[in-house]
């Protein structure tokens, strides 16, 4: 028997200060599951009720005070969670877990990087190549299971991925390295990207908007930041891919929108 299992991402920028528009979104969107990047939350203070109330009662943590965090909630039962360290720093970056059926889930906040796309001027942009870098080489162990890769990649890897490919080539999360090391990363494993997949290249597709445009639907300069890349064990099964813009002008947004795949398994 088929089932459908849908699974959203969202950088939420501090859960607790959005928990009203997560309980939204939770509501109106009913994914089965929820992976959430920045957090910034420890474990212990993590706002579990609400979504229990929701009926995501599966949650598995993986917090830091103040700074990054992950967290996946769920309505289906979770096992096997893992913590990966690809920073090599002690931040609260990666949680993964596996279904029942089967499938893992890994939901990870790339770090941004910095302003200067320099590793010698700016050590934070090493960092974040070097995180990529530890991704490929894990995605290279992964072989032939089903995987579903999810979070804020901070890295928008085509043209049509922000609002002016000229004007953000030295701009960090669209510079050609950052793009050819995303790409290595993806060449390791076979991912299939399923925004891309859904919305093909050339078509407009963002999932981040700064929050110093004072309207940002009308200036519309985004980026797409957030991910789900599909094992090539998975992409099969994707059935749909949404992206909710519209939570960009939600009350106290995140600079974040969730997205979200079905998958028919």
């Amino acid at each position: 028997m088929t089932t459908s299992i849908k699974i959203a991402s969202w950088n939420i920028n501090s859960v607790r200060f959005r928990i009203d528009i997560v309980e939204r979104f939770l509501t109106e969107a009913a994914p089965d599951i929820l992976c959430l990047q920045e957090t910034k939350v420890i474990d212990g203070d993590f706002p579990k009720a609400p979504f229990e109330r929701l009926g995501y009662k599966h949650i598995v943590l993986h917090g830091q005070r103040m700074h990054h965090g992950v967290a996946i909630v769920s309505k289906l039962p979770l096992a096997e969670d893992d913590r990966l360290d690809w920073q090599a720093n002690g931040e609260a970056r990666h949680v993964g877990v596996r279904l029942q059926n089967g499938m893992r889930l890994e939901n990870v906040y790339v770090p941004a990087g910095g302003d200067i796309p320099d590793r010698d001027e700016n050590p934070k942009f090493g960092q974040k190549l070097d995180f990529i870098a530890r991704m490929t080489e894990w995605s290279e162990t992964l072989n032939d299971m089903p995987v579903l890769l999810v979070g804020d990649f901070n890295v928008a890897p085509l043209e049509s991925d922000v609002w002016s490919h000229k004007q953000l080539l030295k701009v960090v999360s669209h510079t050609p390295v950052e793009v050819e090391t995303l790409a290595k990363m993806q060449a390791a494993n076979d991912w299939v990207d399923l925004g891309r997949r859904f919305v093909p290249a050339p078509e407009r597709l963002y999932t981040w908007w700064s929050y110093r445009a004072k309207d940002w639907a009308a200036s519309d300069r985004g980026r797409r930041l957030d991910h789900m890349w599909a094992s090539p064990a998975l992409a099969p099964a994707a059935t749909e891919h949404t992206v909710f813009e519209h939570c960009r002008s939600w009350l106290k947004p995140s600079d974040h929108i969730p997205i979200m795949t079905e998958f028919a398994l």
